[in-house]
């Protein structure tokens, strides 16, 4: 009993992702702060689905949604600079009993859950009140047909965001 309580314990110091926190929707969001599910489907988030591309400095941005099917959407994000590959996300949108959920895998890490809370028109806003950075996703559809998202919350004590546009694209 001793050698497996102390291999579990390894274990929990040397991960490199507190899964524990992260293992469901409600264990990553504070108590004190519950995030209520909005009316709504996967299949409200069509609007996503794509191959998109964009440009910002000297990063090429792809990200691309597959459309919903079976309760499910599926996400990646690739940034290319000079050449190279510098950062990626798999990402998903899943549809459960207690609502949609985008599930947010930067770097290919454990899932982050953040729960669909707003949904007005072409525009989805995802929360996790429980998380360091980002608390919320935003997605939403321009009038001209591009995808923009947002990630913002507080960071460090303050309020912190990037955001992001891309263009309808074909698979490179």
């Amino acid at each position: 009993m001793r050698r497996t309580t102390t291999r579990v314990l390894f274990y929990l110091l040397i991960s490199p992702w507190p899964f524990w926190i992260t293992a469901s929707p409600t264990a990553a969001a504070s108590p004190e702060t519950p995030v209520a599910p909005v009316p709504g489907t996967i299949a409200d988030l069509a609007f996503m689905a794509g191959s998109w591309s964009g440009v910002e400095g000297t990063t090429e941005m792809d990200e691309h949604w597959t459309a919903p099917g079976g309760g499910a959407m599926l996400g990646l994000h690739r940034d290319v600079a000079g050449g190279k590959m510098v950062s990626f996300e798999y990402a998903r949108i899943e549809e459960r009993a207690d609502g949609v959920f985008f599930m947010a895998s930067p770097r290919g890490k454990p899932a982050t859950p953040f729960r669909l809370v707003k949904l007005e028109g072409k525009k989805a806003v995802f929360e996790n009140p429980g998380h360091d950075f980002p608390q919320r996703i935003i997605y939403w559809l321009e009038a001209d047909g591009s995808l923009s998202a947002r990630v913002e919350g507080m960071q460090g004590g303050k309020e912190a965001s990037e955001q992001w546009r891309w263009r309808p694209s074909t698979l490179k």
